[in-house]
């Protein structure tokens, strides 16, 4: 049997792995499990925030018990990175539990694309429509704009800061500043490339969130997906963007058109980041950043 021929695991989350990796905060982590975040619980004495529910009711509950391991703080609140199915469409569990805290733009594009989004993923083959089976979009019980502050006691503060558009039209990062701890979302993996999922991408938006997250000189950057590190995770992603945008422009300049620049860089891309997943998202960044320059 060839890997072709295996599977790809359930998209559930794991029992029982959850890990800290700083004072009072902890990561579910994905285990690279395709569609399947790390999400994050952070402990304060006054409270605990949930970072992303993984996908579907099912997931939700498994988070909501790996919270219940570790506190039965009565005050819980509930956040997403981004609307996407596999980050947030178990929040209908855990609104159970706490408030959902969302930005403004994030809210507004999972009102605008999430029925289209759980369509989408319900293509993606049986495992992944069996986590979306009783799915229901809920609305978040708190909107704010720009910038959110949540205290969770005993100098465990989280900083919620809109970033989109850029991976999506609502991105939102987490900062813990005590612990110097990012919650990035997909604005940042571990060894897997930029996910661009559609049109809403800002490529160019995309590199400058980054550049600002680097002076946040985080010392733990949770990425959406992948395994927690350091700050190079974001350099990472910064430095395949800028070449991705500097390859376009120097092959659009020598007069490539774009079906043959595509495959080039296609293939350039996927020699130099060979020993790194998610492939299948180089032609959609080159695409992003050839619709940059025809706008």
């Amino acid at each position: 049997m060839s890997n072709a021929d295996v599977a790809p695991p359930a998209p559930v989350i794991p029992r029982g792995a959850t890990t800290q990796v700083a004072d009072g905060v902890h990561v579910i982590p994905d285990h690279r499990i395709p569609l399947v975040p790390n999400v994050g619980i952070v402990e304060g004495p006054d409270g605990v925030l949930v970072v992303d529910t993984a996908m579907g009711p099912a997931n939700g509950e498994r988070v909501l018990a790996e919270l219940r391991e570790l506190t039965e703080q009565p005050r819980v609140l509930v956040t997403l990175t981004h609307f996407h199915p596999e980050h947030g469409f178990g929040a209908q569990v855990l609104k159970r539990a706490g408030a959902l805290v969302y930005n403004r733009a994030q809210a507004q594009e999972l009102a605008d694309k999430g029925e289209e989004y759980v369509a989408m993923f319900r293509g993606f083959g049986p495992a992944v429509a069996e986590q979306l089976e009783g799915v229901e979009l809920v609305r978040p019980d708190v909107v704010y704009d720009g910038r959110a502050t949540i205290d969770l006691g005993g100098g465990t503060v989280a900083e919620l800061t809109e970033q989109g558009p850029a991976h999506t039209r609502g991105d939102q990062v987490i900062f813990l500043p005590r612990q110097r701890v990012l919650f990035a979302g997909d604005l940042v993996e571990n060894r897997l490339l930029p996910i661009v999922p559609d049109g809403d991408v800002c490529a160019s938006r995309w590199i400058e969130v980054l550049e600002g997250l680097e002076r946040l000189a985080p010392e733990i950057v949770v990425p959406g997906h992948g395994e927690p590190a350091g700050t190079e995770l974001i350099a990472e992603a910064r430095d395949y963007l800028v070449e991705v945008r500097r390859r376009v422009g120097e092959l659009r300049a020598d007069g490539l058109p774009d079906d043959a620049l595509t495959a080039a860089l296609e293939r350039e891309l996927a020699g130099r980041y060979a020993g790194w997943g998610s492939h299948e998202w180089i032609a959609p960044a080159i695409g992003a950043f050839l619709g940059e320059l025809e706008g």
